[in-house]
């Protein structure tokens, strides 16, 4: 796996606005994404308002730019639909190095759990690990 930011940035950085319409696709990869994530609303997680969709390509990870603050825990949850069958969610720092996660894999739909020590931006890669390009949504929860 790719280790470091700097590569990451060079193969793909994911941006997204809030506004905009959204494709059917997205819609649904959103739902599958909200469904997990409400597994951890039942551990007292909140979901953050807003969420990132998008096209997710095979060995092009998606980037997103996240600021996360020391003494909260997160989950970071994804969903994507056919034709992905599975995708992972990693974590890096600022200085680009792999965070180890709690995670769970589900096939199109996966999480990374993590609570930082410091506060700072952090960076959530998606990855399509088997399938073809699809649409995909990220949401994250914090408590």
């Amino acid at each position: 796996m790719i280790g470091r930011l700097p590569i990451l940035l060079s193969i793909f950085v994911f941006a997204t606005s809030f506004s905009g319409a959204e494709t059917d696709g997205e819609v649904a990869a959103r739902k599958t994404a909200f469904d997990l994530a409400g597994a951890f609303t039942n551990d007292g997680f909140k979901m953050r308002d807003g969420h990132w969709c998008g096209t997710i390509q095979p060995h092009q990870p998606a980037l997103i730019a996240v600021n996360l603050y020391a003494g909260n825990q997160y989950w970071f949850s994804v969903g994507a639909i056919d034709p992905a069958k599975k995708i992972a969610v990693n974590l890096y720092d600022e200085n680009g190095k792999v965070i180890t996660t709690e995670n769970y894999n589900g096939g199109e739909k996966a999480a990374a759990g993590f609570s930082p020590t410091s506060s700072g931006q952090y960076f959530v890669a998606v990855n399509l690990l088997e399938g073809a390009a699809s649409s995909f949504c990220l949401v994250y929860s914090y408590k």
